[in-house]
Protein backbone atom coordinates (compact mmCIF):
# COMPACT_ATOMS: atom_id res chain seq x y z
CA UNK A 1 0.00 0.00 0.00
CA UNK A 2 1.10 3.57 -0.73
CA UNK A 3 -0.35 6.76 0.80
CA UNK A 4 -0.81 9.56 -1.71
CA UNK A 5 -1.76 13.26 -1.60
CA UNK A 6 -2.70 13.89 2.05
CA UNK A 7 -4.55 17.22 2.45
CA UNK A 8 -5.52 18.69 5.80
CA UNK A 9 -8.35 21.22 5.66
CA UNK A 10 -9.28 24.14 7.91
CA UNK A 11 -12.44 22.53 9.30
CA UNK A 12 -10.53 19.73 11.03
CA UNK A 13 -10.95 17.28 8.19
CA UNK A 14 -8.43 15.54 5.97
CA UNK A 15 -8.56 13.80 2.59
CA UNK A 16 -6.04 11.27 1.33
CA UNK A 17 -5.65 8.45 -1.16
CA UNK A 18 -4.30 4.97 -0.64
CA UNK A 19 -2.98 3.04 -3.62
CA UNK A 20 -3.22 -0.76 -3.48
CA UNK A 21 -1.16 -2.68 -6.05
CA UNK A 22 -2.52 -5.27 -8.47
CA UNK A 23 -1.34 -8.31 -6.47
CA UNK A 24 -2.93 -7.19 -3.19
CA UNK A 25 -6.17 -6.18 -4.88
CA UNK A 26 -6.34 -9.49 -6.75
CA UNK A 27 -5.80 -11.36 -3.48
CA UNK A 28 -8.77 -9.49 -1.97
CA UNK A 29 -10.90 -10.27 -5.03
CA UNK A 30 -9.99 -13.95 -4.73
CA UNK A 31 -10.88 -13.87 -1.04
CA UNK A 32 -14.28 -12.43 -1.98
CA UNK A 33 -14.71 -15.21 -4.56
CA UNK A 34 -13.93 -17.92 -1.98
CA UNK A 35 -16.36 -16.33 0.45
CA UNK A 36 -19.25 -16.04 -2.01
CA UNK A 37 -18.85 -18.95 -4.43
CA UNK A 38 -21.09 -21.29 -2.44
CA UNK A 39 -24.06 -18.96 -2.91
CA UNK A 40 -23.63 -18.61 -6.70
CA UNK A 41 -25.37 -21.08 -9.00
CA UNK A 42 -23.60 -21.79 -12.31
CA UNK A 43 -25.10 -24.24 -14.86
CA UNK A 44 -22.96 -27.34 -15.25
CA UNK A 45 -21.25 -27.00 -11.87
CA UNK A 46 -22.22 -28.13 -8.41
CA UNK A 47 -22.90 -25.22 -6.08
CA UNK A 48 -19.64 -23.79 -4.81
CA UNK A 49 -17.48 -25.60 -7.40
CA UNK A 50 -17.52 -23.10 -10.28
CA UNK A 51 -14.09 -21.56 -10.98
CA UNK A 52 -13.66 -17.86 -10.45
CA UNK A 53 -13.03 -17.16 -14.15
CA UNK A 54 -16.30 -18.89 -15.11
CA UNK A 55 -18.29 -16.80 -12.61
CA UNK A 56 -16.55 -13.60 -13.76
CA UNK A 57 -17.30 -14.56 -17.35
CA UNK A 58 -21.01 -14.90 -16.53
CA UNK A 59 -21.51 -11.95 -14.20
CA UNK A 60 -18.69 -9.60 -15.22
CA UNK A 61 -15.06 -9.17 -14.21
CA UNK A 62 -16.11 -6.80 -11.42
CA UNK A 63 -18.58 -9.18 -9.73
CA UNK A 64 -16.37 -9.48 -6.62
CA UNK A 65 -14.95 -5.95 -6.64
CA UNK A 66 -17.37 -4.42 -4.10
CA UNK A 67 -16.66 -7.11 -1.51
CA UNK A 68 -12.93 -6.80 -2.13
CA UNK A 69 -13.04 -3.01 -1.68
CA UNK A 70 -15.12 -3.31 1.51
CA UNK A 71 -12.56 -5.78 2.85
CA UNK A 72 -9.55 -3.61 1.98
CA UNK A 73 -10.93 -0.19 3.01
CA UNK A 74 -10.56 -0.52 6.83
CA UNK A 75 -7.02 -1.86 6.49
CA UNK A 76 -6.09 0.88 4.02
CA UNK A 77 -7.52 3.58 6.29
CA UNK A 78 -5.65 2.27 9.35
CA UNK A 79 -2.43 1.99 7.33
CA UNK A 80 -2.65 5.60 6.14
CA UNK A 81 -3.61 7.18 9.45
CA UNK A 82 -0.81 5.34 11.25
CA UNK A 83 1.80 6.15 8.62
CA UNK A 84 0.81 9.82 8.42
CA UNK A 85 0.20 10.07 12.20
CA UNK A 86 -3.35 11.32 11.72
CA UNK A 87 -5.46 11.32 14.89
CA UNK A 88 -8.98 10.81 13.57
CA UNK A 89 -12.45 10.93 15.12
CA UNK A 90 -15.85 9.74 13.99
CA UNK A 91 -16.53 7.48 11.05
CA UNK A 92 -14.43 7.97 7.88
CA UNK A 93 -16.02 7.86 4.44
CA UNK A 94 -14.72 6.51 1.14
CA UNK A 95 -15.29 9.40 -1.25
CA UNK A 96 -13.99 7.69 -4.39
CA UNK A 97 -12.99 4.23 -5.64
CA UNK A 98 -10.82 3.96 -8.75
CA UNK A 99 -9.63 0.75 -10.39
CA UNK A 100 -7.19 1.32 -13.23
CA UNK A 101 -6.93 -0.77 -16.39
CA UNK A 102 -4.00 -2.65 -14.89
CA UNK A 103 -6.09 -3.45 -11.77
CA UNK A 104 -4.45 -0.99 -9.35
CA UNK A 105 -6.98 0.13 -6.73
CA UNK A 106 -7.00 3.70 -5.39
CA UNK A 107 -9.26 4.53 -2.45
CA UNK A 108 -9.99 8.16 -1.53
CA UNK A 109 -10.89 8.80 2.10
CA UNK A 110 -12.34 11.77 3.95
CA UNK A 111 -12.19 11.86 7.72
CA UNK A 112 -12.53 14.24 10.66
CA UNK A 113 -9.38 14.98 12.65
CA UNK A 114 -9.00 15.30 16.39
CA UNK A 115 -9.17 19.06 16.92
CA UNK A 116 -6.19 21.21 17.78
CA UNK A 117 -6.69 23.07 21.08
CA UNK A 118 -5.18 26.40 22.02
CA UNK A 119 -5.46 26.83 25.78
CA UNK A 120 -6.29 30.21 27.25
CA UNK A 121 -6.12 31.16 30.93
CA UNK A 122 -7.14 28.27 33.15
CA UNK A 123 -5.45 29.14 36.43
CA UNK A 124 -6.42 31.78 38.99
CA UNK A 125 -9.84 32.26 37.43
CA UNK A 126 -12.54 34.02 39.41
CA UNK A 127 -16.09 32.79 39.87
CA UNK A 128 -18.89 33.50 42.37
CA UNK A 129 -19.42 31.01 45.18
CA UNK A 130 -22.66 30.85 47.17
CA UNK A 131 -22.52 31.59 50.87
CA UNK A 132 -23.69 28.77 53.09
CA UNK A 133 -26.32 29.48 55.71
CA UNK A 134 -28.68 27.02 57.40
CA UNK A 135 -31.44 28.66 59.43
CA UNK A 136 -33.71 27.22 62.11
CA UNK A 137 -36.50 27.34 59.52
CA UNK A 138 -34.42 25.16 57.18
CA UNK A 139 -33.92 22.58 59.92
CA UNK A 140 -37.64 22.65 60.77
CA UNK A 141 -38.54 22.14 57.10
CA UNK A 142 -36.23 19.13 56.90
CA UNK A 143 -37.71 17.78 60.12
CA UNK A 144 -41.20 18.22 58.64
CA UNK A 145 -40.16 16.12 55.63
CA UNK A 146 -38.93 13.37 57.95
CA UNK A 147 -42.24 13.48 59.80
CA UNK A 148 -44.17 13.12 56.54
CA UNK A 149 -42.05 10.17 55.49
CA UNK A 150 -42.81 8.48 58.79
CA UNK A 151 -46.51 9.29 58.81
CA UNK A 152 -48.98 6.41 58.84
CA UNK A 153 -52.24 6.11 56.96
CA UNK A 154 -55.30 5.66 59.14
CA UNK A 155 -58.81 4.85 57.88
CA UNK A 156 -61.33 7.57 58.71
CA UNK A 157 -65.13 7.68 58.55
CA UNK A 158 -65.65 11.03 56.84
CA UNK A 159 -65.69 12.69 53.45
CA UNK A 160 -62.41 12.83 51.53
CA UNK A 161 -60.38 16.02 51.83
CA UNK A 162 -57.35 17.39 50.01
CA UNK A 163 -54.27 15.42 51.08
CA UNK A 164 -56.21 12.27 51.97
CA UNK A 165 -55.67 8.92 50.27
CA UNK A 166 -58.79 7.57 48.58
CA UNK A 167 -58.86 3.85 47.80
CA UNK A 168 -61.00 3.64 44.66
CA UNK A 169 -62.18 1.41 41.84
CA UNK A 170 -62.53 3.17 38.50
CA UNK A 171 -63.56 2.30 34.97
CA UNK A 172 -63.08 4.70 32.04
CA UNK A 173 -65.41 5.02 29.04
CA UNK A 174 -64.96 6.83 25.73
CA UNK A 175 -68.19 7.25 23.75
CA UNK A 176 -69.78 4.56 25.92
CA UNK A 177 -66.98 2.03 25.33
CA UNK A 178 -64.29 1.00 27.82
CA UNK A 179 -60.85 2.21 26.77
CA UNK A 180 -57.57 0.40 27.41
CA UNK A 181 -55.71 1.37 30.56
CA UNK A 182 -58.72 3.10 32.11
CA UNK A 183 -59.60 0.46 34.70
CA UNK A 184 -58.27 -0.38 38.16
CA UNK A 185 -59.52 -1.82 41.46
CA UNK A 186 -58.29 -0.83 44.89
CA UNK A 187 -56.13 2.03 43.58
CA UNK A 188 -54.72 4.34 46.28
CA UNK A 189 -54.96 7.92 45.05
CA UNK A 190 -53.43 10.79 47.03
CA UNK A 191 -55.81 13.68 46.49
CA UNK A 192 -54.02 16.82 45.39
CA UNK A 193 -50.96 14.90 44.15
CA UNK A 194 -51.71 15.55 40.47
CA UNK A 195 -51.30 11.83 39.77
CA UNK A 196 -54.43 11.66 37.62
CA UNK A 197 -55.78 13.69 34.72
CA UNK A 198 -56.56 17.30 35.74
CA UNK A 199 -60.03 17.58 37.24
CA UNK A 200 -60.28 13.96 38.40
CA UNK A 201 -58.94 14.28 41.95
CA UNK A 202 -60.97 17.42 42.63
CA UNK A 203 -64.18 15.50 41.94
CA UNK A 204 -63.23 12.73 44.38
CA UNK A 205 -62.89 15.27 47.21
CA UNK A 206 -66.08 15.25 49.27
CA UNK A 207 -66.92 11.61 48.59
CA UNK A 208 -67.09 9.06 51.42
CA UNK A 209 -66.51 5.30 51.60
CA UNK A 210 -69.28 3.51 49.68
CA UNK A 211 -70.06 6.49 47.42
CA UNK A 212 -70.19 6.03 43.64
CA UNK A 213 -69.91 8.79 41.08
CA UNK A 214 -69.53 9.35 37.34
CA UNK A 215 -66.65 11.76 36.78
CA UNK A 216 -66.58 13.68 33.50
CA UNK A 217 -63.05 14.49 32.29
CA UNK A 218 -61.57 15.93 29.11
CA UNK A 219 -57.98 14.87 28.50
CA UNK A 220 -55.51 17.70 27.79
CA UNK A 221 -54.71 18.42 24.13
CA UNK A 222 -51.00 17.66 24.76
CA UNK A 223 -51.71 14.28 26.37
CA UNK A 224 -49.27 11.75 24.90
CA UNK A 225 -51.80 9.00 24.07
CA UNK A 226 -54.67 8.81 21.59
CA UNK A 227 -57.02 10.16 24.28
CA UNK A 228 -55.62 13.67 23.83
CA UNK A 229 -58.44 16.19 23.81
CA UNK A 230 -61.12 13.50 24.24
CA UNK A 231 -64.04 13.71 26.70
CA UNK A 232 -64.40 10.55 28.81
CA UNK A 233 -66.41 9.31 31.80
CA UNK A 234 -64.88 7.50 34.76
CA UNK A 235 -67.25 5.41 36.89
CA UNK A 236 -65.72 5.65 40.36
CA UNK A 237 -66.47 3.76 43.56
CA UNK A 238 -64.84 4.85 46.84
CA UNK A 239 -63.82 1.91 49.03
CA UNK A 240 -61.96 3.70 51.81
CA UNK A 241 -60.69 7.10 52.93
CA UNK A 242 -57.37 7.34 54.75
CA UNK A 243 -55.68 10.30 56.35
CA UNK A 244 -52.01 10.77 57.07
CA UNK A 245 -51.26 11.01 60.81
CA UNK A 246 -47.94 12.42 61.89
CA UNK A 247 -45.96 10.93 64.81
CA UNK A 248 -45.32 13.01 67.92
CA UNK A 249 -42.22 15.16 67.55
CA UNK A 250 -40.29 14.20 70.69
CA UNK A 251 -37.24 12.29 71.92
CA UNK A 252 -38.93 8.95 71.19
CA UNK A 253 -39.38 9.96 67.58
CA UNK A 254 -35.69 10.90 67.37
CA UNK A 255 -34.76 7.45 68.71
CA UNK A 256 -37.00 5.76 66.14
CA UNK A 257 -35.56 7.51 63.09
CA UNK A 258 -31.92 8.06 64.10
CA UNK A 259 -29.07 6.95 66.31
CA UNK A 260 -29.63 9.83 68.71
CA UNK A 261 -31.37 9.76 72.11
CA UNK A 262 -32.85 13.25 72.05
CA UNK A 263 -34.65 15.46 69.54
CA UNK A 264 -32.12 18.25 70.06
CA UNK A 265 -29.24 15.94 69.11
CA UNK A 266 -31.13 14.79 66.04
CA UNK A 267 -31.88 18.39 64.97
CA UNK A 268 -28.21 19.29 65.40
CA UNK A 269 -27.28 16.39 63.13
CA UNK A 270 -29.85 17.51 60.54
CA UNK A 271 -28.28 20.98 60.57
CA UNK A 272 -24.78 19.54 60.06
CA UNK A 273 -25.94 17.40 57.16
CA UNK A 274 -27.74 20.33 55.55
CA UNK A 275 -24.58 22.42 55.84
CA UNK A 276 -22.51 19.66 54.23
CA UNK A 277 -25.02 19.20 51.41
CA UNK A 278 -25.21 22.91 50.66
CA UNK A 279 -21.45 23.30 50.85
CA UNK A 280 -21.03 20.46 48.35
CA UNK A 281 -23.62 22.01 46.04
CA UNK A 282 -21.94 25.43 46.31
CA UNK A 283 -18.54 23.90 45.62
CA UNK A 284 -19.84 21.98 42.60
CA UNK A 285 -21.47 25.13 41.22
CA UNK A 286 -18.23 27.07 41.78
CA UNK A 287 -16.18 24.39 40.02
CA UNK A 288 -18.61 24.31 37.11
CA UNK A 289 -18.31 28.09 36.71
CA UNK A 290 -14.49 27.86 36.69
CA UNK A 291 -14.59 25.09 34.11
CA UNK A 292 -16.97 27.11 31.94
CA UNK A 293 -14.60 30.10 32.05
CA UNK A 294 -11.61 27.95 31.14
CA UNK A 295 -13.56 26.53 28.19
CA UNK A 296 -14.54 30.03 27.05
CA UNK A 297 -10.85 31.01 27.15
CA UNK A 298 -9.91 27.99 25.01
CA UNK A 299 -9.86 28.08 21.20
CA UNK A 300 -11.00 24.95 19.39
CA UNK A 301 -13.09 23.95 16.39
CA UNK A 302 -14.97 20.73 17.11
CA UNK A 303 -15.82 18.67 13.99
CA UNK A 304 -19.43 17.55 13.60
CA UNK A 305 -18.27 13.92 13.39
CA UNK A 306 -16.90 14.18 16.91
CA UNK A 307 -20.20 15.56 18.24
CA UNK A 308 -22.21 12.87 16.45
CA UNK A 309 -19.97 10.16 17.88
CA UNK A 310 -20.48 11.54 21.39
CA UNK A 311 -24.25 11.68 20.82
CA UNK A 312 -24.18 8.03 19.76
CA UNK A 313 -22.41 7.12 23.01
CA UNK A 314 -24.86 9.13 25.12
CA UNK A 315 -27.95 7.69 23.43
CA UNK A 316 -26.57 4.15 23.70
CA UNK A 317 -25.89 4.65 27.43
CA UNK A 318 -29.39 6.08 27.88
CA UNK A 319 -30.91 3.11 26.07
CA UNK A 320 -29.04 0.67 28.29
CA UNK A 321 -30.21 2.46 31.44
CA UNK A 322 -33.81 2.35 30.20
CA UNK A 323 -33.46 -1.36 29.38
CA UNK A 324 -32.42 -2.02 32.98
CA UNK A 325 -35.75 -0.45 34.01
CA UNK A 326 -37.70 -2.56 31.54
CA UNK A 327 -38.22 0.09 28.85
CA UNK A 328 -36.99 0.54 25.30
CA UNK A 329 -35.87 3.91 23.96
CA UNK A 330 -38.86 3.95 21.57
CA UNK A 331 -41.26 3.37 24.49
CA UNK A 332 -39.68 6.20 26.48
CA UNK A 333 -39.78 8.59 23.52
CA UNK A 334 -43.43 7.70 22.94
CA UNK A 335 -44.29 8.53 26.55
CA UNK A 336 -42.42 11.85 26.27
CA UNK A 337 -44.05 12.74 22.95
CA UNK A 338 -40.68 12.85 21.16
CA UNK A 339 -39.09 11.09 18.20
CA UNK A 340 -35.48 9.97 17.76
CA UNK A 341 -34.50 13.05 15.73
CA UNK A 342 -35.85 15.48 18.34
CA UNK A 343 -34.22 13.48 21.14
CA UNK A 344 -30.92 13.49 19.29
CA UNK A 345 -31.11 17.23 18.66
CA UNK A 346 -31.81 17.86 22.35
CA UNK A 347 -28.69 15.87 23.27
CA UNK A 348 -26.33 17.98 21.14
CA UNK A 349 -25.58 20.80 23.66
CA UNK A 350 -24.68 18.24 26.34
CA UNK A 351 -22.49 16.34 23.88
CA UNK A 352 -20.66 19.52 22.89
CA UNK A 353 -20.10 20.47 26.54
CA UNK A 354 -18.72 17.02 27.37
CA UNK A 355 -16.31 17.19 24.42
CA UNK A 356 -15.20 20.72 25.34
CA UNK A 357 -14.56 19.64 28.94
CA UNK A 358 -12.53 16.61 27.93
CA UNK A 359 -10.50 18.57 25.36
CA UNK A 360 -9.76 21.26 27.94
CA UNK A 361 -8.73 18.86 30.69
CA UNK A 362 -6.65 16.58 28.48
CA UNK A 363 -4.72 19.59 27.17
CA UNK A 364 -4.29 21.02 30.68
CA UNK A 365 -2.96 17.63 31.77
CA UNK A 366 -0.45 17.74 28.93
CA UNK A 367 0.54 21.35 29.63
CA UNK A 368 1.01 20.63 33.33
CA UNK A 369 2.86 17.36 32.59
CA UNK A 370 0.42 15.44 34.79
CA UNK A 371 1.49 11.87 35.65
CA UNK A 372 -0.06 9.04 37.65
CA UNK A 373 1.84 6.69 39.92
CA UNK A 374 1.25 2.94 40.14
CA UNK A 375 -0.01 3.46 43.69
CA UNK A 376 -2.59 6.00 42.53
CA UNK A 377 -3.81 3.63 39.84
CA UNK A 378 -4.13 0.79 42.36
CA UNK A 379 -6.03 3.03 44.76
CA UNK A 380 -8.45 4.02 41.99
CA UNK A 381 -9.10 0.36 41.18
CA UNK A 382 -9.82 -0.26 44.87
CA UNK A 383 -12.14 2.75 45.07
CA UNK A 384 -14.16 1.52 42.08
CA UNK A 385 -14.35 -2.00 43.53
CA UNK A 386 -15.66 -0.66 46.85
CA UNK A 387 -18.14 1.68 45.15
CA UNK A 388 -19.74 -1.12 43.14
CA UNK A 389 -19.32 -3.84 45.75
CA UNK A 390 -17.30 -6.15 43.51
CA UNK A 391 -13.91 -7.78 43.92
CA UNK A 392 -10.75 -6.09 42.67
CA UNK A 393 -9.96 -8.66 39.97
CA UNK A 394 -13.38 -8.18 38.38
CA UNK A 395 -12.79 -4.44 38.09
CA UNK A 396 -9.32 -4.92 36.61
CA UNK A 397 -10.74 -7.24 33.97
CA UNK A 398 -13.57 -4.84 33.13
CA UNK A 399 -11.58 -1.58 33.09
CA UNK A 400 -8.16 -1.39 31.45
CA UNK A 401 -5.32 0.52 33.04
CA UNK A 402 -5.18 3.01 30.17
CA UNK A 403 -8.75 4.14 30.94
CA UNK A 404 -8.00 4.44 34.67
CA UNK A 405 -4.86 6.45 33.95
CA UNK A 406 -6.69 8.75 31.57
CA UNK A 407 -9.50 9.43 34.05
CA UNK A 408 -7.01 10.13 36.84
CA UNK A 409 -5.10 12.58 34.65
CA UNK A 410 -8.33 14.42 33.79
CA UNK A 411 -9.19 14.65 37.49
CA UNK A 412 -5.74 16.01 38.33
CA UNK A 413 -6.09 18.54 35.51
CA UNK A 414 -9.45 19.66 36.90
CA UNK A 415 -7.84 20.04 40.33
CA UNK A 416 -5.28 22.42 38.77
CA UNK A 417 -8.18 24.64 37.66
CA UNK A 418 -10.22 24.31 40.86
CA UNK A 419 -7.43 24.63 43.41
CA UNK A 420 -6.23 27.88 41.85
CA UNK A 421 -9.76 29.27 41.48
CA UNK A 422 -10.67 32.45 43.35
CA UNK A 423 -14.12 32.58 44.94
CA UNK A 424 -15.97 35.89 44.71
CA UNK A 425 -19.23 37.06 46.26
CA UNK A 426 -22.34 35.44 44.76
CA UNK A 427 -24.27 37.40 42.15
CA UNK A 428 -27.58 38.78 43.38
CA UNK A 429 -30.74 37.23 41.94
CA UNK A 430 -31.68 40.52 40.29
CA UNK A 431 -28.35 40.61 38.42
CA UNK A 432 -28.81 36.99 37.30
CA UNK A 433 -32.24 37.84 35.90
CA UNK A 434 -30.88 40.86 34.01
CA UNK A 435 -28.04 38.74 32.56
CA UNK A 436 -30.52 36.08 31.41
CA UNK A 437 -32.55 38.70 29.60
Amino acid sequence: MIVKSVEKKENNTATFQVEIDKAEFDAAVNKAYLKNKKSIAVPGFRKGKAPRMIIEGMYGADVFYDDAVNDLAPEAFSFATEKEELKTVGRPSVSDVNISDDKVLTLSFETALYPVVTLGEYKNLEAPKDNIEVTDEDVDAELSNVLKRNARLVTVERAAADGDTAVIDFDGYLDGEQFEGGQADGHSLVLGSGQFVPGFEEQVIGLSAGDEKDIDITFPEDYHAELAGKAVVFKVKVNEIKESQMPELDDEFAKDVSEFDTLDEYKADLRTNLEKTRETAAQDKFKDALLKKAIENMQVEIPDAMVEEQQDIMINDYSQNLAMQGYSLDQYLGMMGMDVNLFRASSRPTAVRQIESELLLSNVAEAEKVECTAEEIDEEYKRIAESYGVDLDTVKKAVDEETITRDLKLKKASDVIYDSGIATEPVAEEENAETAE
